[in-house]
């Protein structure tokens, strides 16, 4: 197994990294000194594939579990939701010392998070993630929150887990599209540090596609450990080199949301990184080539090209409600190089209308 340290000035924790490491879960959960007290929060997708198993590792340890299920999907993480589970684990919640275990991908590490960042005002919380996108990125890094109807993680916090699990087995029961959704973080990352990743991207995309193990672990570790790399030195982006991390992420959030969630997260990003990259092209911060080798490897994994069904407007309505903007200034990362981005503020709304119109089909 491989051990990646989180470090940070409070709550550094580990990030674990195995193939077929579940057995191990109970010794590294009690070395945390928890107490034996899980309540797992989970969708039924992942509940039915994955749900017994891990209480049953659990409790043959002496943990007592109790599991909370939620319908799967985007819609899950809302205030509603969130609110329910709280009421439902504080009945439970007599007489016990309980800690939360996100079991699940993205939707689920931010909303068992959130949970655990409000519940009692913060109880501890362990991400175990089952999906690709969950295990290279959002499950990393503290950021919890549920979404509003304006906007996308409009009430969050910054809330760390004790301990992040990766078992790469899980990523075995994901459909393709679910692995093509991670696959577009995978890219994020080597466009914004690591142009050696996005080489490796483009030569080994399809053994990734097939699940190929070794490849599978290669990229969960890289990136997790960029991702850790970047929160160790910038936890709550007070110093602004986190928001790397969020290349694609303006417009792509935006097509996310205004298309009530039809794109999924990594689908959407894939859209607004070909439109940030357009836009850094228009800039003349990225040269034309490089443009082309960020959409050849996004197309040849099969990730989405273009969106249909939405307005210009509708886009950008939901792009102003992004927190990333700041005085009512825009701020986008966007690309000098394969392997280097830049932060910029007050893009041009010409710019971003042209990169808007280029990639609707």
């Amino acid at each position: 197994m491989k051990i990646i340290p989180l470090e940070l000035k409070e709550n550094s924790y580990e990030i674990l990294i195995g193939n077929q490491v579940l057995d191990s879960l109970p010794k590294k959960i009690k070395a945390l000194k928890l107490g034996k007290d899980a309540v797992i929060i989970s969708d039924k997708t992942v509940s039915r594939l994955h749900g017994q198993r891990v209480a049953k590792v659990l409790r043959d340890e002496g943990f007592v579990i109790k599991t909370f299920v939620v319908p799967p999907g985007e819609k899950s993480k809302s205030g509603p939701v969130a609110l329910k589970l709280i009421e439902d684990i504080a009945r439970y919640d007599v007489g016990r010392k309980i800690f939360i275990i996100a079991l699940g991908g993205g939707v689920i590490g931010d909303l068992a998070g959130f949970v655990a960042a409000i519940y009692k005002r913060g109880i501890p919380y362990i991400q175990v993630p089952t999906t690709l996108l969950a295990q290279i990125d959002s499950a990393i890094g503290g950021k919890v929150a549920v979404d509003l109807a304006v906007g996308k993680n409009l009430a969050g916090a910054f809330y760390q887990p004790k301990m992040v699990f990766t078992d790469i087995s899980f990523l075995k029961t994901l459909d393709a599209r679910q692995i093509r959704n991670g696959l577009a973080e995978a890219v994020k990352y080597g466009i914004i540090v690591d142009k050696q990743l996005f080489v490796y991207l483009e030569k080994s995309f399809q053994d990734f596609l097939n699940l190929d193990e070794g490849v599978l672990q290669r990229v969960v570790e890289t990136c997790s450990r960029i991702k850790a790399s970047v929160v160790s030195k910038d936890e709550k982006e007070s110093g602004g080199l986190r928001m790397i991390l969020n290349f694609g992420h303006t417009l792509g959030h935006a097509i996310e949301n205004a298309a009530a969630f039809r794109y999924h997260h990594g689908e959407a990003v894939a859209i607004g990184m070909r439109m940030a990259a357009h836009i850094s092209v228009l800039k003349g911060m990225l040269l034309q080539k490089d443009d082309q080798r960020i959409n050849a490897l996004l197309s040849s994994i099969g990730l989405p090209d273009s969106y249909a069904g939405l307005l210009k407007s509708q886009i950008i309505a939901s792009m102003n409600h992004d927190k990333k903007f700041i005085a009512a200034q825009n701020r986008f990362v966007l690309a000098r190089s394969i392997g280097r981005v830049e932060i910029v503020s007050g893009v041009e709304g010409d710019l971003i209308d042209k990169a808007i119109k280029q990639f609707k089909k």
